[in-house]
């Protein structure tokens, strides 16, 4: 179930939050295991008009939860700065819920070479050799975006 954001005034449009997804450099990945633990953990992502795309070892806790329970949020925040003297904080964010999916083949290698595209654009080449001799000692995931909103205060 998704939820009515609580300060519908810092509700922001979902070309903004897109915006922000698109932009960041690092986003929080939310899972939980079959016995509701929650887990937060940052890491590099790219994405798409319709998903969100990171690549992870082949074990772990990441991996465990996904398995146990695909369903995820993901959240972005940008452009932070403190007002001191008002006791608060400038922000922009945004928070995308969907289902992981583990990728395979050609959709595998694609979601990798965004990653580079993104973070590494001057060496593509490279990343492209690096993406051939990695690829099946890696994990690539998709979210598929359900539902994305995002929040500010400018």
């Amino acid at each position: 179930m998704i939820r009515e954001m609580r300060k519908s005034e810092r509700k922001i449009t979902d070309d903004e939050a897109r915006a922000i997804l698109e932009k960041g450099l690092y986003g929080i990945l939310s899972t939980s295991d079959l016995n509701n633990m929650p887990y937060g953990v940052p890491l590099s992502y790219a994405c798409d008009t319709t998903s969100i795309y990171f690549h992870s070892a082949t074990e772990g806790h990441k991996v465990d939860n996904i398995s146990a329970n695909p369903y995820v949020s993901f959240c972005v925040v940008g452009n932070v700065s403190t007002i001191a003297e008002k006791f608060t904080t400038r922000y922009e964010s945004a928070i995308a819920f969907g289902r992981a999916q583990l990728l395979e083949g050609d959709m595998k290698k694609h979601a990798l070479m965004l990653l580079v595209e993104k973070y590494s654009p001057d060496f593509k080449d490279k990343g492209s050799d690096y993406i051939d001799k990695a690829v099946d000692k890696t994990n690539v995931y998709r979210i598929l975006i359900q539902y994305l909103s995002g929040k500010a205060r400018r």
